[in-house]
């Protein structure tokens, strides 16, 4: 019996069932249910380890925060790294039918998280900074919308950037979506990491940005409606939003206070207020994914609206670390796997996309910068403003994924605007630091780097 258990037949068939155990196995080569759970925890296990090494390798080279390196950490599982250089290995990683379950898990990571964030949103900055607040936001729309209009002309004569007769109105829309874009979930996490939650600059930073990213996500409604969905797409996403927002602002705190209280009571958090609070969550999600907008703004706006106190203190110690550490890089890898680094081929090409980096710089970060000096904040504080609102990040790349899938965009823009996305992202927390982090942690005004932020 023992011999035959180490015959050159088995040897040679459990060689083969290794060889073939990532190939589909259903009918007609299809994946089988089996198939994609195999798939799944293979791709956990590279996504989480590929996160942690590039953020800390990150974090030691290029000084940027764990969430930056995770965001190239997901570029580097696509095309543009694994694809190119093992083609092989990442077609049988990432096979293109499981890429709907890992879009799944990248849409409950993102949006738990920025539930998370709304959770430790201050409501008494935002009311001390309305006026600034506004000013920055209403900056970071109109001066990207303005470059928009004077670049996208010179945009549409390069063959294959926009799709062929697309009119001008709808080109310069959306580009100025694209460039008006902050990085909300990526500033939220900056903010976090750099110890900014409870400070004004980091609320008024994170306010400008959702009504940014809002506004953006409006405006893409309308070209998507324009383009053809219908004009019903652009009412219901901008009509939705604002009354699902009103109602959670207007009566989300008093409907959702008898779970804070149970919370207080018991001293801890139990799993039916868990699971209430979930619940709540998954529903507001829907809600602003169902009208047009995006989960993530469901999450956030709900999140605002949860009791605080010991309540958010036993979510965070529930939630928090599985969110950022397993769900959240599920997010980056996804819109990495999107991402082709290698369409931006030639000189004339690049230098096309140099001046769309600059232009979006300027629209955003230098904009930005204006407005908050305008409203009386000091030059330091505008700067740290305007380092932080011209981040992109991964909502850069959701955009351009949806142009690009809508035929929109071609190849090539996309790329331009994933590198754009990348630099200003990358750009983000070391300027941050250099005009307004470093001085302010030595004076008092800011504490230490939180230690999640350099692990």
């Amino acid at each position: 019996m023992a011999s035959d258990l180490f015959s050159a037949d088995t040897v040679q068939n459990i060689v083969d069932t290794a060889t073939h155990m990532l190939s589909p196995h259903g009918p007609n080569g299809t994946l089988t249910p089996t198939d994609f759970s195999v798939h799944f925890f293979l791709q956990i296990t590279a996504i989480i380890l590929a996160c942690r090494v590039v953020g800390w390798l990150g974090q030691k080279l290029l000084a940027q925060p764990q969430v930056v390196g995770e965001m190239i950490a997901g570029v580097v599982l696509g095309p543009s790294l694994l694809g190119l250089l093992f083609p092989g290995l990442a077609a049988e990683l990432f096979p293109k039918e499981t890429k709907s379950v890992l879009y799944v898990g990248a849409q409950f990571g993102v949006g738990l998280y920025m539930f998370l964030v709304g959770t430790t949103f201050r409501g008494d900055h935002f009311r001390t900074n309305g006026k600034s607040a506004f000013a920055v936001s209403f900056s970071g729309i109109a001066a990207p919308f303005l470059i928009a209009v004077l670049i996208t002309p010179m945009l549409l004569k390069v063959p294959g950037l926009f799709a062929e007769g697309l009119p001008q109105s709808q080109a310069t829309l959306f580009m100025g979506a694209c460039i008006a874009l902050t990085a909300f979930p990526m500033l939220a996490r900056i903010i976090n990491e750099r110890g900014l939650n409870n400070s004004a600059l980091g609320t008024l930073s994170l306010t400008a940005g959702a009504f940014d990213d809002a506004a953006s996500w409006c405006v893409l409604a309308i070209v998507l409606a324009i383009f053809g969905a219908g004009p019903g797409v652009a009412v219901l996403a901008i009509g939705g939003g604002v009354a699902y927002a009103l109602l959670v602002i207007l009566f989300g705190r008093r409907l959702l206070a008898p779970l804070g209280r149970a919370v207080e009571r018991r001293g801890e958090m139990t799993h039916t207020v868990l699971a209430i609070t979930l619940m709540v969550f998954c529903l507001s999600a829907f809600i602003m994914d169902a009208v047009g907008i995006h989960a993530i703004f469901g999450g956030f706006i709900v999140g605002t609206a949860m009791p605080r106190g010991k309540f958010v203190e036993e979510l965070k110690k529930k939630v928090e670390p599985l969110t950022v550490v397993l769900l959240l890089p599920m997010f980056f890898t996804y819109s990495g796997l999107n991402t082709r680094m290698d369409m931006v081929n030639s000189a004339s090409l690049l230098l096309i996309a140099l001046g769309v980096l600059v232009a979006s710089i300027a629209a955003k970060g230098v904009a930005c910068y204006a407005a908050a000096r305008l409203c009386g904040e000091d030059n330091r504080t505008a700067l740290g403003i305007g380092a932080l609102m011209n981040s992109r990040g991964l909502m850069e790349l959701i955009i351009i994924n949806i142009g690009l899938q809508k035929g929109i965009i071609g190849p090539t823009l996309f790329s331009m605007l994933v590198l754009m996305a990348i630099v200003t992202t990358m750009m983000a927390s070391p300027l941050f630091e250099l005009v307004y982090g470093r001085k302010a942690r030595l004076s008092g005004e800011l504490g230490a780097v939180p230690e999640q932020a350099l692990s």
